[in-house]
């Protein structure tokens, strides 16, 4: 096949990222007829199907490749310029990475503290579970993740950072009136706290003990914050697995206690990048690393 036409490419970016034709036309100061044959004539070269025509549109699976490829290009060119200080080379590098909620809340931050304080970097931070943050590398809407998958997405690099570990935690009070008895039988009905619609953690927990027989309770409090969350669990609403870091000082306090001991669960966290050759983003990746060896389990 011929060599991909990178206005081609970059039209098809800028259809995904404005979400509608009229508004990539706008954008990119061409007509939005122009900016249809430009796509059209992108899926003839590829013979894929790259855009949903939905609103706003979404890119296939093919045309998540090739949206990846257009931001990987904008990075590369940003970094070249910057190297041969030609203009715009003042400009900060904005580094787009997925974190999930208990990294953001505990380590995740302090690495980016330990950057040079000349970088000229911008961060753009995407929260979203860890189970999850993958699916943004692959779409391209990011460059880097904090990821509980192993398995790198195609065109990136993948390194172990370490085990976050989250203890079965509740309010005294709360697990002297909802969790006496065997845990099989009474966390299924227990008031219980999930992060949001995604978090499948607690209800895993309970599948584990029961060996598959029930979930959580249905009784449960959504809260979408990592902080929030674990004041919520402290100030019994309900029971819920909390990161090791932040329920250390709740159990010093006498706010939280472990009801379940021996059944502490660690989730082993990855760093996915996309591989290039850019000093930014290889600084941005060691002193990540470095937060996580202090800050995680091995």
């Amino acid at each position: 096949m011929t060599d991909l036409p990178l206005d081609q490419v970059r039209t098809l970016l800028a259809v995904v990222d404005e979400g509608t034709f009229d508004a990539a036309a706008a954008a990119l100061h061409v007509t939005p007829s122009a900016v249809s044959q430009r796509v059209k004539a992108l899926e003839q070269r590829t013979g894929r199907v790259l855009l949903l025509r939905t609103k706003p549109v979404r890119p296939t699976e093919s045309g998540e490749v090739l949206v990846r490829l257009a931001r990987q290009v904008g990075w590369l060119e940003r970094d070249a310029y910057a190297e041969l200080g030609l203009s715009g080379a003042g400009e900060p590098t904005r580094v787009s990475v997925a974190v999930n909620a208990d990294s953001l809340a505990t380590w995740f931050l302090g690495a980016l503290t330990r950057l040079p304080s000349d970088s000229r970097l911008r961060f753009e931070l995407r929260r979203e579970d860890e189970a999850h943050t993958a699916a943004l590398l692959r779409e391209g809407t990011v460059m880097a993740a904090v990821t509980s998958s192993p398995d790198a997405v195609p065109g990136c690099s993948v390194r172990h950072l370490g085990r976050m570990r989250y203890l079965p935690a509740a309010h005294p009070e709360f697990a002297a009136r909802h969790l006496t008895g065997p845990l099989r039988d009474v966390l299924p009905v227990a008031p219980v706290v999930v992060f949001d619609r995604k978090d499948d953690f607690q209800d895993g927990f309970v599948r584990r003990l029961t060996r598959g027989r029930c979930e959580a309770s249905a009784l449960r409090h959504h809260v979408p914050t990592s902080e929030g969350f674990v004041e919520a669990v402290a100030s019994g609403l309900g029971w819920g697995m909390v990161p090791e870091a932040q329920a250390d000082p709740l159990l010093r306090s006498g706010r939280l206690v472990v009801f379940a001991p021996g059944r502490e669960v660690d989730v082993s966290l990855y760093w996915q990048q996309w591989k290039l050759d850019s000093p930014a983003l290889a600084t941005v990746a060691d002193a990540v690393t470095r937060a996580a060896t202090g800050a995680l389990r091995a």
